[in-house]
C-alpha cells in the first residue's frame, strides 16, 4: 500500500470512531424515551422492550381481507364476495395501545407515531415478504380529499407510506390515484353505511405497475381500500395488495 493509500485508510478509521463516539455522547446526553411508559428506551421503535413485547400483533387472519380468524383460511365474507384486492397484511389489532397511536397521529398531530408504525410495519413485513420478488412495484397511500387534507395538513396514509417504502426500497405514487368526492368519516358511520359512503370515491389515473400496495392506517369493514381497489383493476392492474397497520375485528 502507498503512503497516500495508508494516509487516507487512517483517517477514514478516525472518521468513524468519531461517528461512533458522537453517537454514543447523543444517546447518552438524549436517550431515547418509550412513547407509552416514559422509561428510558434502548429499543429502536421509541418504546421499552417490555411495551414492545405487549403489542397486539396480529397472528392468525383471513387471507384476503386479514380479519382475525381463529385458524389460517378465508373468510366466510370473502367466500361470498371476492374483493377487488388479492390480499391484506395486517400487523395490529386494532387494540391498545396502536389504537392510541393512529388516532394521535390521524387526529393530533402527532406526526412522530407515523415514524414509529411505519418501522414496525416494515419489519413485520420484511418477515412476510421474504423473497424480494413477492414485493410490489409501488406503493399507492389511500388519499384524502382535498378539504380532509387542507383541514388536517397531510395524509396519515402517506406519512406511514413513506418509511415504509424507504424500508423497502419502493417508490410511493401518491399522485396517480384521487379521493374526488368528500365523503364522511367512515368512522362516524355504521357498517351498513360504510359501502354506499365510499362508492365511486376514487378516481384512478394512469398507473404503470403490474404489482401494487394500498398502504393504509386502520382496516375496519374494508370498503375504502375494496372500492380503491376497484379503480385500479379498471386501469389494468395485475395485483392489489393491502399493507395496513391494524384491523379491526
Amino acid at each position: 500500500m502507498n503512503m497516500l493509500g495508508a494516509t487516507a485508510d487512517c483517517q477514514l478509521l478516525k472518521s468513524l470512531r468519531v461517528n461512533n463516539w458522537l453517537e454514543k455522547g447523543q444517546a447518552w446526553l438524549f436517550p431515547s424515551i418509550c412513547a407509552l411508559c416514559g422509561m428510558r428506551s434502548t429499543h429502536q421503535y421509541d418504546l421499552c422492550q417490555d411495551c414492545c413485547a405487549e403489542l397486539p400483533y396480529l397472528q392468525t387472519a383471513c387471507r384476503c381481507c386479514a380479519l382475525p380468524l381463529s385458524s389460517p383460511g378465508i373468510c366466510g365474507r370473502c367466500l361470498r364476495e371476492a374483493p377487488s384486492f388479492d390480499r391484506t397484511h395486517a400487523v395490529f389489532h386494532y387494540a391498545s395501545p396502536v389504537d392510541f397511536f393512529i388516532k394521535r397521529l390521524k387526529f393530533n398531530k402527532k406526526l412522530n407515531y407515523a415514524r414509529l408504525l411505519a418501522r414496525l410495519m416494515a419489519e413485520e413485513l420484511s418477515r412476510r415478504y421474504p423473497d424480494a420478488s413477492g414485493l410490489p412495484d409501488v406503493i399507492i397511500p389511500v388519499p384524502l380529499h382535498q378539504s380532509r387534507l387542507r383541514s388536517r395538513g397531510y395524509n396519515q396514509a402517506l406519512e406511514l407510506a413513506r418509511p415504509i417504502a424507504a424500508f423497502f426500497n419502493i417508490p410511493v405514487d401518491y399522485q396517480c390515484c384521487v379521493r374526488n368526492r368528500d365523503t364522511a368519516l367512515q368512522s362516524d358511520l355504521p357498517a351498513a353505511l360504510r359501502r354506499k359512503n365510499v362508492k365511486d370515491a376514487f378516481q384512478a389515473g394512469c398507473i404503470n405497475a403490474d404489482h401494487v400496495v394500498i398502504v393504509d392506517d386502520v382496516m375496519t369493514t374494508g370498503h375504502t381500500v375494496n372500492e380503491l381497489a376497484r379503480m385500479m383493476r379498471k386501469r389494468g392492474v395485475d395485483r392489489i395488495d393491502v399493507w395496513t397497520c391494524a384491523r379491526a375485528s
